[in-house]
């Protein structure tokens, strides 16, 4: 095999683990784990992603697209972790019912995929809602991240727990850093960015933080089904799970549409189907396990943009190797102790880039005084939801409530009927606008 396959695979886990190493150990955290569990659900999350992506490149769509733990999803479990803590809904219960709704919105992508469905729903998800997807999803996931950057725990501890000064100095110098390495430093070196910053963020916060060896005594890798909660049936939470699993084919809509011009080929409905099969299986697994559902990564573009590596091989090379990482319990133990400040720093500054994926769905929108409204409603109501206190849903009924109190589903959702019920490009060229303008 190539030497020069080996080299790209390496490129191609360096990008796979900034992705994914940072995920686990906040679920871990928000969900109060002990050490042990959270050592087990990221050597997990190493293997499972791992093998998703081989078998995404082998038999699903066949391109060199990272297979991980959606971020949708992610922010969602974070959000509900908070919320719920508010609402007085013990962790277990929370876990419980998020699982079922994992399992129940895996069986709904997997019949998306054997029926071919795929390339209908995709019309749903036209320019204007990707946008809001996108612009929402950032601000949602980037207010995670700085919660962490200002030593906020994830959890029940989070209501209550003031700023941490310190952590939250070494946090933003370490974010100037990442973005003044991803802006003044040559190519070469400046895909390695987020990686550079783990490495510098976790040593200074060694130097100067006291740091604990809790999970030193763990030398075999083991794992339990449902880690995060026994099933339960909490409705709202359920209905909630299921809606998100729905808007996270956007995830997949995207990678592939995004990678057509590098392919030189529009994405057959076989690729929707063989892609949407895989992610619901791996989604299904994911719900047994405890991990965060799967979804083809939008940022593969850009990593496949800086680096031009669109051939399967390296990818698969890729993907193997850091399934290697997940089978050798020092190395999940060792990751394990990556700081959640540091993460977050690091992570913060590479979603901010999603302001730039959605400005480039925008463009593609011809917005003018009569239909501004069509992305102008959900953009402000998502992120005014996403400010208010979990307190001020208690009126509002068990069953939805966990869904009209995150302000990322609610824009979707909001995008999604605005764009499908009404033609806006007949308030494109009105009389009234052009007297206006």
């Amino acid at each position: 095999m190539k030497l020069s396959n080996w080299i790209s695979g390496i490129q191609w886990l360096f990008f796979i683990f900034t992705n994914i190493v940072v995920i686990p150990i906040t679920v871990g955290a928000a969900f109060e784990l002990p050490p042990s569990k959270i050592v087990n659900l990221l050597q997990l999350s190493f293997i499972v992603t791992g093998l998703a992506c081989m078998v995404q490149a082998f038999i699903g769509h066949k391109r060199a697209l990272m297979e991980g733990q959606s971020g949708l999803w992610w922010g969602l479990i974070l959000t509900l972790c908070s919320t719920s803590a508010a609402q007085g809904m013990p962790l277990p219960v929370l876990g419980g019912s998020l699982t079922v709704g994992i399992m129940i919105s895996a069986i709904v992508t997997i019949i998306i995929g054997v029926s071919g469905l795929g390339p209908y729903i995709s019309k749903l998800f036209n320019p204007a809602v990707m946008g809001v997807f996108m612009f929402l999803f950032g601000c949602q996931l980037n207010s995670i991240f700085l919660k962490g950057m200002l030593g906020i725990p994830f959890g029940n501890e989070s209501q209550d727990a003031p700023i941490n000064l310190s952590i939250s100095l070494l946090s933003i110098i370490l974010a100037i850093i990442v973005i003044i390495v991803s802006i003044k430093a040559p190519q070469g070196i400046r895909r390695y960015g987020l990686l550079i910053g783990i490495i510098i963020g976790w040593i200074a916060y060694t130097l100067v933080f006291e740091t604990k060896e809790s999970v030193s005594q763990i030398s075999t890798f083991s794992f339990d089904l449902f880690p995060l909660g026994e099933p339960a049936w909490d409705i709202g939470i359920i209905i909630t799970t299921v809606l998100a699993g729905l808007l996270n084919t956007a995830n997949t809509f995207g990678a592939l549409k995004g990678t057509d011009s590098m392919y030189n080929a529009q994405t057959t409905n076989l690729q929707y189907r063989s892609s949407f099969t895989i992610t619901g299986v791996f989604t299904a697994l994911a719900g047994l396990l405890g991990l965060v559902p799967y979804s083809p990564y939008v940022s593969s573009i850009g990593f496949l943009s800086q680096t031009g590596i669109i051939r399967r091989m390296p990818f698969i090379l890729g993907g193997f190797m850091f399934l290697v990482m997940g089978l050798i319990p020092p190395v999940g133990r060792f990751f394990s102790l990556l700081p959640l400040s540091i993460g977050s720093a690091v992570l913060f500054v590479a979603y901010l880039l999603l302001l730039n994926s959605s400005w480039a769905f925008f463009k593609q929108v011809e917005f003018n005084t009569l239909n501004v409204y069509r992305s102008a409603i959900p953009l402000f109501v998502g992120i005014v939801i996403m400010t208010f206190p979990a307190s001020y849903f208690e009126p509002i009924p068990s069953f939805i409530r966990p869904l009209l109190s995150n302000g990322l589903l609610v824009g979707i959702m909001l995008g999604l009927i605005l764009e499908n019920a009404i033609k806006w490009d007949h308030y494109g060229k009105s009389k009234e606008d052009k007297t206006v303008a």
